[in-house]
């Protein structure tokens, strides 16, 4: 009897107010729909914070949540996102781990007429995919090869200096990220003024397998052994803070980080917490700061778009071709964290507390 006096309620509400029907039983059902997450690892910091925040804003909405880390293996997302397609997911988010592996377990989707918003990573290969959510990296790459020009004062003249890149997995997410960066240090590379002593300089040769810290410092004690046995190191072009973190590393252990040799400029991005304390510690320079609430936020209401019938909010439908269809993006942008303005941006901001970064 109570369901049935509510179900007349609400389409009191709906004929007398002029809501929609539709969405005001999705709304009151919201409970009763799942939404799956499927994200890369729990071994980084930056894909907890996004599955906790997401998990919460969701949760908020009244939506049952499904969050899954998938270990780096891609295998392992693929039976993840299937075992949600199964429990009757309406929406699945998804950063992938590999951009172009998840055509098939996707396309299942959309049969079972599922909608999938691409988080962070652009999925490649499928019309399946409805919509994409991330920082820009393009802007992302700018801001981090524009840090090394103004710092270095390269516009000004000065140099030479060494330099070296430390990229990501060779995708297309990375590509644009990586494109950004180096075309804003490529003419101070043609004209000498930084010299990269190892000859890598394209993403094929500067690639760092799932952005892993070890396999960046192996790189880079590689590096350094060969080349900078004699000569100072400047400048470190890394793409990411987990990266970052693997080439401080080998260069702490190659005797940089002090008076007589101090560390080169080191370039990030994410502002984990590690990271920050380098920060705040001189050993990296600048990191970017992509606050991954607001990105959060931003896809859950897009999920609830989507679910209650709404027009899914989006401000770029022109540029993310996937290969399959352009899809339509929400970007938001970034700003960089250094040691002039870290607390400032992260402590008062109140993205971590004081004791965090103590």
């Amino acid at each position: 009897m109570k369901k049935i006096v509510i179900v007349l309620l609400t389409v009191f509400m709906a004929v007398m107010f002029g809501t929609n029907l539709t969405n005001v039983m999705a709304a009151d059902n919201a409970e009763n729909v799942m939404v799956g997450v499927s994200l890369p690892t729990k071994s980084l910091q930056r894909w907890n914070q996004d599955g906790e925040y997401l998990e919460e804003e969701l949760t908020d909405m009244g939506y049952e949540v499904d969050l899954q880390f998938a270990e780096n293996k891609t295998e392992l997302q693929v039976s993840q996102i299937d075992n949600m397609i199964t429990k009757g997911a309406k929406v699945i988010i998804v950063s992938p781990i590999d951009v172009s592996t998840l055509t098939n377990v996707l396309d299942a989707a959309k049969q079972q007429d599922i909608r999938i918003i691409s988080y962070d990573r652009l999925i490649i290969n499928t019309d399946a995919v409805d919509y994409y959510a991330t920082f820009d990296n393009t802007i992302i790459g700018q801001i981090i090869g524009k840090y090394i020009v103004d710092t270095l004062e390269l516009e000004e003249g000065k140099g030479p200096f060494n330099m070296e890149i430390v990229s990501g997995p060779n995708s297309d997410a990375t590509r644009v990220l990586f494109d950004a960066a180096v075309a804003e240090v490529q003419p101070y590379i043609d004209n000498g003024q930084l010299v990269i002593r190892s000859g890598q300089t394209d993403m094929e040769q500067t690639a760092t397998p799932n952005w892993e810290e070890k396999e960046a410092q192996a790189r880079m004690d590689n590096i350094l052994t060969a080349y900078y046995s004699e000569e100072h190191l400047d400048a470190v072009l890394c793409l990411n803070d987990s990266v970052s973190l693997g080439s401080q590393s080998a260069l702490k252990a190659a005797g940089y980080g002090t008076d007589e040799n101090p560390m080169p400029i080191m370039t990030g991005q994410d502002c984990d917490i590690a990271n920050v304390k380098a920060i705040i510690a001189g050993d990296q320079s600048m990191s970017v700061f992509k606050d991954t609430k607001i990105l959060a936020a931003a896809v859950a209401k897009m999920t609830d778009q989507i679910i209650q019938g709404e027009t899914v909010t989006v401000n770029d439908t022109e540029n993310y071709d996937n290969f399959a269809k352009i899809v339509p993006s929400y970007l938001l942008e970034s700003q960089f964290v250094d040691a002039n303005n870290w607390e400032e941006l992260l402590v008062e901001g109140g993205y971590y507390t004081m004791e965090e970064l103590q």
